[in-house]
Parts: C-alpha cells; sequence; structure tokens
C-alpha cells in the first residue's frame, strides 16, 4: 500500500529515542519529511542525521511556551510545508500515590499535558485541509498501569483533549489520531521493569498477560504510526489505537 507519505512534512517531538524515534524512522522510510525534536541538542542532531537528509532535529522542550510556534517556523523554513506533528514526550516519574510529589506532578503537567496542549493548538492554528495531529499516549488511558499514577492521572485527560479537538477541527478537514501503546521494548519500559529488582522476572509476567506472549518492538509501534498520521488512514479521527499485542480487554 503507498501511504501516500511522500514529501509530506511532519514534526516529531521527543524522536531521538524510543517511540518517537521509531516513528520518525518509519516516517522518512516512506518518503516524508520531518523534523524531530529532543531535549539535548546534539542528540538531536545525531538522531537526524542517523535517518538522513529528509530530517532535521531541532533542540526543543516540550514545557517550553516557545517551541511550538518555533517547531513549525522551522518546518516550512526546513522543508517549505507542514502536514502534521506526532506529539510524544518521556513518561512521567514512576511512583505511587502516596509518594509522588508535588514537584514530579508539576514537572509531568507541564511536560506530559500542557506542552502537548501548545503544541496542538500551534499546529492546528496552521494545519489546512488533510492536516493531522497525533498523541503518542498509553494504555494508561483505559487502564491504570501499578507504580505510574501520574501518567495513569495525566493521559486520560489528553486523550479527552484529544477527542474534543477532532470534533472541533473535523469540519476543517483535520484529523486528531492517538497510540496508545502498552510493552513495547524501548529504554523507557526495560527501565520500568528493571524497578521490580529483576529485570528478566518482570518481562516473563508481563510478556504472559499480553495475548500475542511477547513485547512489541519499536518498528511496530512506527508503522503504526506512519499509517495513522499518512493520508492512507484519511476517515480516521477521534480515535485511539492500541499498540499492545492484545492486552487490552476491553472492546
Amino acid at each position: 500500500m503507498d501511504l501516500g507519505l511522500k514529501d509530506r512534512v511532519y514534526v516529531v517531538t521527543g524522536a531521538t529515542r524510543g517511540l518517537g524515534h521509531a516513528s520518525a524512522r518509519e516516517l522518512t522510510a516512506d518518503g516524508a519529511k520531518v523534523v524531530l525534536t529532543g531535549r539535548d541538542a546534539a542528540r538531536a542532531e545525531s538522531a537526524a542525521a542517523e535517518l538522513g537528509p529528509n530530517a532535521v532535529g531541532v533542540a526543543a522542550d516540550n514545557a517550553d511556551p516557545q517551541a511550538a510556534v518555533r517547531l513549525v517556523a522551522t518546518a516550512r523554513e526546513r522543508f517549505g510545508r507542514f502536514d502534521g506533528i506526532l506529539i510524544s514526550v518521556g513518561g512521567p516519574a514512576p511512583g505511587s500515590a502516596v509518594d509522588n510529589t508535588d514537584a514530579q506532578w508539576t514537572a509531568a503537567f507541564e511536560s506530559v499535558f500542557l506542552g502537548a496542549v501548545r503544541l496542538a493548538r500551534a499546529a492546528a492554528a496552521e494545519l489546512g485541509e488533510g492536516g493531522v495531529i497525533g498523541f503518542v499516549l498509553s494504555g494508561s488511558v483505559h487502564e491504570p498501569i501499578p507504580g505510574l499514577t501520574i501518567s495513569n492521572g495525566l493521559r486520560p485527560g489528553l486523550a479527552g483533549f484529544a477527542k474534543s479537538l477532532s470534533v472541533e477541527l473535523g469540519p476543517r478537514g483535520i484529523r486528531v489520531v492517538g497510540l496508545l501503546p502498552a510493552r513495547i521494548d524501548t529504554d523507557r519500559v526495560r527501565e520500568l521493569d528493571a524497578l521490580s529488582g529483576d529485570v528478566a522476572a518482570a518481562r516473563s509476567r508481563n510478556e504472559s498477560g499480553i495475548p500475542l506472549r511477547r513485547y512489541g518492538t519499536p518498528e511496530e509501534f512506527g508503522r503504526s504510526a506512519a499509517f495513522l498520521l499518512s493520508p492512507a488512514a484519511s476517515y480516521l479521527t477521534g480515535v485511539m489505537l492500541p499498540v499492545d499485542g492484545g492486552s487490552r480487554h476491553g472492546f
């Protein structure tokens, strides 16, 4: 299938590693051009260089109120157009409801929630018909994940914002979509498994609860993201796609 990505231009945040990087890789592999971001300039430039001439790396923090406008402007300056954005952020600090501090909640709200809202609003102001706004969220949108209380609190609210935005932007022909990863084999998930004190046991236990009996690969997630962002998914909006090997048992 031709996804129709050739020469389309996307901003992908949090893309120096993990799910954001995998998504940027699959987009460029199918002909798109990408402005990818990370907090560290050298890492952002290195990640872009790995993807070739159709990628440019920019240092940006999602919590920075000026980042959104700057990234859209960079896409237009470097590649001449702007077709969409995939908003991916690092996971907030783990912890229980009684242990997470006000400072951890505030930092996560600024980056995970408000930063994503700003990016989406800035993109919406610049996109035309056929544009798309994507959010990398989490399976915690539907079911809390033990030990990730802050994520459990913020991700469902962001999914609600995304759904509201899809209704508002639909008449302009702009789509809004979300991806809900579960156990994808990234550095972040390995770090979470390590919190148990026995990485191998944690992975085995988690895999036993996944119908496909394995963790997903970043490439599998990236391909799902590339499809949802592409013109091939032109009649999909307001959806939250689980990329979880069947972990979510509800319809």
